[in-house]
C-alpha cells in the first residue's frame, strides 16, 4: 500500500473530528447489522456536521453515516469541505463504502483528508485522501 501524504489538518482538529464521528455513531439506527458508524465533516469555515448510519430492512434504502453528514452540511448551505472522519468497527475500522466515496468525490476535491478510526478511543487513526480512496471517480473522468 502506498504511503499517504501528511494531512494539512492539525492533529488537535483531527482528534476533535474523529471524536465527533465516534459520538455520532452512538445515535446510529442499525437494528439489522448491529454495526454503528459515525461520520463528521469539517467545512472550510470551521463548522462540523455529523451523521450516523440509518438502516432500513430493505438494505438498499439504508443511509451511510458519511452521506448523512454530507447531506446535513449541504442542506445547511455548506459546499466546501476541509476533511472527513469516519468511525466504526471494534477490531477493524470502517472505511467509506464505494457509494460514499463517489458522493464525496462529487462534493470534495481529491486532496481532501479522510480519517478512518475504530469506535473505541485509542488505536491508530488511518489518514488518507479522497483521491487515494477513489482514484478514478466519475468526477475525475469528466
Amino acid at each position: 500500500m502506498k504511503r499517504q501524504p501528511k494531512s494539512t489538518i492539525p492533529k488537535a482538529v483531527q482528534d476533535l473530528l474523529v471524536q465527533a464521528a465516534r459520538d455520532a455513531a452512538a445515535q446510529a439506527y442499525c437494528p439489522y447489522s448491529q454495526y454503528p458508524v459515525g461520520a463528521a465533516v469539517l467545512t472550510l469555515d470551521g463548522q462540523v456536521y455529523t451523521g450516523c448510519n440509518v438502516e432500513n430492512i430493505s438494505y438498499g434504502l439504508s443511509l451511510c453515516a458519511e452521506r448523512v453528514a454530507l447531506v446535513k452540511a449541504v442542506s445547511a448551505g455548506s459546499r466546501v469541505f476541509a476533511a472527513l472522519a469516519v468511525a466504526g468497527g471494534d477490531k477493524r475500522a470502517a472505511a467509506p463504502c464505494g457509494a460514499c466515496r463517489q458522493v464525496l468525490a462529487e462534493l470534495c476535491p481529491p486532496e481532501t483528508p479522510v480519517f478512518i478510526a475504530r469506535l473505541k478511543r485509542g488505536g491508530k487513526v488511518t489518514a488518507s485522501t479522497l483521491g487515494a480512496l477513489l482514484p478514478l471517480s466519475f468526477a475525475s473522468l469528466a
